[in-house]
């Protein structure tokens, strides 16, 4: 799964930096996304694969705390991001004619430094607040050093770190979450009064792939991350949703869903054949 995760997470960035076509916001960010997902799954599933055969389940402190700021902006970035695809597409159906002058590449690229500046800001802050002090139990009951595993390990008054995690978690899940439906809502609405069959079905088509990717996504990351005073050693199996299948059925959602991929990707074999 993890080869096939990287493998296909590799083959639409590729695809889209070599097809022409595909140059326009809604691959942009795809390309974005696919890039965070290879990212996301490498942070975690080589450490726990190795864990899996190795007799030494081991990490070091400071790799935990790397592993754990990597893992936490990745996981922001992919929230914002899938809300920008959100609204890309809502600009897109909702006013095609403006499209191109709204999502121009200055705001894309805009909007792509806002997103990861956001996510490595909010990643670091907690170590800011309080830096984590270990004097306890040194066994954690996960496969990856996640944040909420780790601060059940730490010593100290945590209050201040676990309030901000508290807000955290409004900013960058409930609110992307609830512009994701809000922006949908109007998606549908405009759908719906398009006259033509063929164009309904069209444009449910283009949003279908990114709305299954929300629905995954986010039920997972809500599940464990809202309302969680501690961590349950249960949540570990839904944190393999977001941490490892997300990641590794994108790629076949987006691909086998959009005839724009699969057409510029046999363009691309017939441009440069496999020897």
């Amino acid at each position: 799964m993890y080869t096939l995760t990287v493998m296909g997470n590799s083959f639409l960035v590729i695809t889209v930096i070599l097809s022409p076509q595909l140059h326009t916001p809604m691959y942009y960010f795809l390309c974005n996304l696919s890039f965070i997902d290879c990212c996301f799954t490498s942070c975690t599933v080589p450490k726990m694969l190795y864990d899996i055969i190795s007799n030494m389940r081991t990490i070091s402190v400071t790799g935990c705390l790397v592993q754990m700021t990597f893992y936490l902006s990745l996981g922001i970035a992919e929230c914002l991001l899938l809300a920008v695809m959100a609204y890309d597409r809502y600009i897109a159906i909702c006013s095609p004619l403006y499209y191109t002058i709204i999502m121009s590449q200055r705001l894309c690229g805009y909007i792509t430094g806002i997103m990861w500046s956001g996510s490595i800001i909010f990643s670091v802050i907690p170590a800011f607040i309080r830096p984590l002090v270990f004097c306890r139990r040194n066994r954690l009951n996960h496969f990856a050093c996640e944040i909420l595993v780790v601060l059940e390990l730490a010593c100290g008054d945590l209050s201040a770190t676990k309030l901000f995690m508290f807000v955290q978690s409004f900013y960058v899940l409930l609110l992307p979450l609830i512009f994701i439906v809000v922006t949908y809502i109007c998606i549908i609405n405009s759908i719906l009064k398009i006259h033509s069959a063929q164009g309904r079905s069209k444009a449910f088509s283009t949003c279908a792939s990114h709305l299954t990717v929300v629905i995954m996504f986010y039920g997972t990351t809500l599940t464990t991350y809202i309302g969680q005073a501690t961590f349950s050693s249960k949540l570990k199996y839904i944190a393999l949703c977001y941490s490892v299948f997300t990641p590794f059925l994108n790629p076949f959602i987006y691909s086998l869903r959009n005839n724009d991929v699969k057409g510029a990707f046999k363009k691309i074999l017939t441009k440069y054949p496999v020897m």
